[in-house]
Order: structure tokens, then C-alpha cells, then sequence
């Protein structure tokens, strides 16, 4: 449902899934911490035009702060894979210069379907797979990248 009304409110519907999983990894299993997050939104609908005037230097801290937090789990990415290193990598640089979570996502979604067919091993690819890199590739030549 999230990402419906996300989608119709022209938001990117992969950060409805990544807060989703960040706010379980976090320990909000119970359903609680999407009620309380869902009144804080509510909240924020008011207050949005008083922070609105605060300029986008001030809220950079914060940037930094979360980035530096999402950055400390790459250490995980298997880099010796070459079919998990080159996607990872690919949809990590990728945020920063398209401003994008989706637009990151999207590439290392693509470069990971793409190394699969050039080693031969297009068969341990899903359907759904081809289906969304498909997509992907659409969208960003609809889109202009």
C-alpha cells in the first residue's frame, strides 16, 4: 500500500522497501513502529512548510551522518564474486551523481543481469529478472538516464 500511494505522490517506490527494512533491522518487527512512524508523517504535513525555510546547508549534517552509516555496511559486499562486486559497486556510485536510491538500484539491478548472460549463465537468471532489467532499460532511455 505504501508504495501505491507512494507511487501516485511521485515518490520512488524503492525507499518505501529500504525504510521497511531498515526500520526491521532496527527491531520494529511488531507493527508499532509503522504506526508511529504513519502519525509522524501526519505531523510533518504541518510542520514541512516551517522546515522547508531552514536552507538544505543546515540539513547536511544529517546527510553526512546517514550516508556514513549506510556506507559501514559495504564492508559485507563479497568482493571477490565477480558477480556481486562490479553490481554493488556500480549501484553505490551511482546514487551520488543521480541524486537517486532507484536510480542506484536500478544500475547494479542491470549490470548484475548483464554479467550473468556474458558468462553463459543466462538460465540461472528468472524470468521476473529479465522482465524488470527490461524495464529498467526502458525507463532510462525514456527517461534520458
Amino acid at each position: 500500500m505504501a508504495t501505491i500511494a507512494g507511487s501516485a505522490a511521485g515518490t520512488s517506490t524503492v525507499t518505501s522497501y529500504i525504510e521497511n527494512a531498515a526500520g526491521g533491522v532496527a527491531g520494529g518487527r511488531t507493527g508499532v513502529t509503522a504506526i508511529v512512524t504513519g502519525i509522524l508523517l501526519l505531523v510533518a504535513l504541518f510542520i514541512a512548510p516551517v522546515v522547508g525555510a531552514v536552507q538544505a546547508f543546515a540539513t547536511a549534517p544529517a546527510l553526512i551522518l546517514v550516508g556514513s552509516l549506510m556506507a559501514s555496511h559495504a564492508k559485507e559486499i563479497d568482493r571477490e564474486d565477480p558477480l556481486v562486486a562490479p553490481p554493488a559497486f556500480l549501484a553505490i556510485t551511482t546514487i551520488l551523481p543521480t541524486f537517486s536510491i532507484a536510480n542506484g538500484l536500478a544500475f547494479g539491478f542491470c549490470c548484475y543481469t548483464l554479467l550473468r548472460i556474458l558468462r553463459g549463465e543466462f538460465r540461472k537468471v528468472g524470468w521476473l529478472v529479465y522482465v524488470l532489467t527490461a524495464l529498467f532499460i526502458a525507463r532510462f532511455f525514456y527517461l534520458g538516464g
